[in-house]
């Protein structure tokens, strides 16, 4: 099938995105927020970003600790996901807002959340002004994987966990896997055999 489009001004449209919740601290201060624009920017050594508009309470929080973890949740943490995306963290506690609770990291000194099967912890290592938001680009320093998410080998099976995916404004389950990475490539064991 071929689309006949409309061309429209610069905008942004990608989708979807992961909606993650991020965590950040800074002395006595702890927050949790939303944050979709995130993903990977380097295999190895393994690099992420996260980019935060300067005005948002948390930007201090990260850019002072020059630390943050990127908890991925999942369909039972839809609200608050969206909660922690529209609250700010200067007037509420969001962590008893929304039920969530802390759970110590190994490598960096923000907590995760004990809720999010995955979290990512995260080292600055430079901040680019963008415009609207600034990017914290960062190290993958650490990774904490639920238990119940690996199978017999030790493979994390994340397609098990429900995770979130954000598009245009709404928020979706992730579904049905369609194929896996270098499926179109992989040659199909029972051709090859009957050709032997």
């Amino acid at each position: 099938m071929t689309y006949h489009k409309e061309h429209w001004k610069g905008s942004v449209i990608t989708s979807p995105l992961p909606p993650t919740l991020v965590t950040c601290a800074f002395e006595d201060k702890i927050n949790v927020l939303t944050i979709a624009w995130t993903g990977i920017l380097c295999t190895r050594p393994p690099v992420t970003y996260i980019s935060v508009r300067p005005e948002r309470y948390s930007y201090d929080l990260i850019k002072n600790s020059g630390e943050f973890v990127i908890n991925l949740p999942t369909k039972e943490l839809v609200r608050a996901v969206d909660r922690c995306g529209v609250k700010t963290g200067a007037k509420l506690d969001k962590f008893a807002d929304c039920g969530l609770h802390t759970e110590e990291c190994v490598n960096v000194s923000v907590p995760m959340v004990a809720e999010c099967p995955v979290s990512i912890e995260c080292k600055v290592k430079e901040i680019v002004p963008l415009g609207s938001h600034d990017m914290f680009i960062a190290d993958i320093v650490g990774i904490n994987a639920a238990k119940e998410l690996l199978d017999e080998s030790g493979k994390l099976c994340l397609e098990k966990a429900g995770l979130l995916a954000y598009a245009h404004g709404g928020y979706f389950e992730l579904g049905k896997q369609l194929g896996s990475f270098g499926y179109s490539v992989r040659k199909n064991k029972k051709r090859s055999e009957k050709k032997r």
